[in-house]
């Protein structure tokens, strides 16, 4: 055989190859695209609005708003019981989770001062993250809502986690299961916990919640604290739960969000899926260690904050300046 026709059938070799390998990336790309869309069409989800106009992704970060509402079902018609900002970075490769604790004092558009989480009730998410906006000066305009059925859900669906629990914290936990008990007609000492118990404990769905939902150690900085560890818990689970139990986590989730990202967005968010794995996941609490004092207020006990130190936090953190 002649080297010329031998070069031949290396490029005729060389070209199935590329075609093989373009009808592949393509049909990997509309299967997920597909998927994507399904996934999209489980969710709530209502259009941004004025406030929403500007890009998802502003300085190689994207800013998303969490909201925790102790409804049972979709809406606003809870308290937002947990507002942690997740900002990811492409230029730190990082993903902050930094909580916004509700009774501080800011200024609401529209409306008297006030403590945080009135936005929420004022005006649901949208006026919430622009009262985050005007009083921190982040930009965030996209949010994504769980409820308390979401919450649990996805902590069964990653197995449960393991966590350190005080004696004290334990005798918490049953507490709040005897509300979540009552109001989703499970029978009185549903997954109480053994009082004798402390230490390392694994905890399902319901327990983790009640875990969260405590307020009264360490007041709401240990809420918030909590609520970060039961969240970073279920992130190391996640890609594993995802290919193991992949209808489990999607069916608990899915049903019980409510969002206003696009369907694009939502798109570009789980093609990032597995980069964000990647990232360094970071936490933090506003307001900050010495920036503020308990004040009373009209009547209410709020946090009377210094805005300045807390603006400086959030931008070193979430933009690295």
């Amino acid at each position: 055989m002649s080297a010329r026709r031998t070069r031949k059938k290396r490029k005729s070799g060389w070209k199935i190859f590329v075609i093989a390998a373009a009808v592949l990336i393509a049909a990997a790309a509309v299967c997920w695209y597909i998927a994507g869309v399904s996934l999209y069409g489980r969710i709530s989800h209502e259009q941004a609005g004025a406030e929403g106009a500007g890009a998802l992704r502003q300085d190689g970060v994207t800013n998303i708003l969490l909201i925790g509402n102790d409804s049972r079902e979709n809406g606003e018609d809870g308290r937002s019981d947990a507002m942690i900002l997740i900002s990811i970075s492409s230029k730190t490769k990082t993903v902050q989770m930094i909580s916004l604790l509700r009774d501080m004092y800011v200024e609401i558009p529209g409306h008297d001062g006030n403590r945080l989480n009135a936005a929420y009730a004022y005006g649901g998410p949208q006026l919430l993250m622009e009262t985050v906006e005007e009083n921190f000066g982040i930009p965030v305009s996209r949010y994504v809502q769980v409820n308390f059925e979401a919450f649990a859900n996805l902590v069964d669906a990653v197995g449960g986690v393991d966590l350190e629990l005080t004696a004290e914290e334990v005798e918490y936990v049953n507490g709040y299961l005897v509300e979540y008990n009552q109001l989703t007609g499970r029978p009185e000492g549903t997954d109480y916990l053994d009082t004798s118990q402390s230490g390392l404990i694994h905890l399902n769905g319901p327990q983790a919640l009640a875990y969260t939902r405590n307020r009264y150690i360490g007041t709401d900085f240990g809420r918030t604290e909590r609520q970060r560890k039961v969240l970073s818990a279920v992130i190391d689970g996640l890609p594993g739960a995802l290919l193991t139990n992949p209808k489990e986590v999607l069916d608990g989730l899915l049903s019980n969000l409510t969002t206003n990202l696009t369907q694009g967005e939502f798109l570009r968010l789980t093609l990032d899926a597995g980069k964000l794995f990647a990232y360094d996941l970071q936490q933090g609490s506003v307001p900050v260690e010495g920036s503020y004092q308990n004040a009373t207020i009209r009547g209410m006990a709020v946090l009377e904050v210094d805005f300045g130190r807390n603006i400086e936090y959030l931008r070193r953190r979430i933009y690295g300046e």
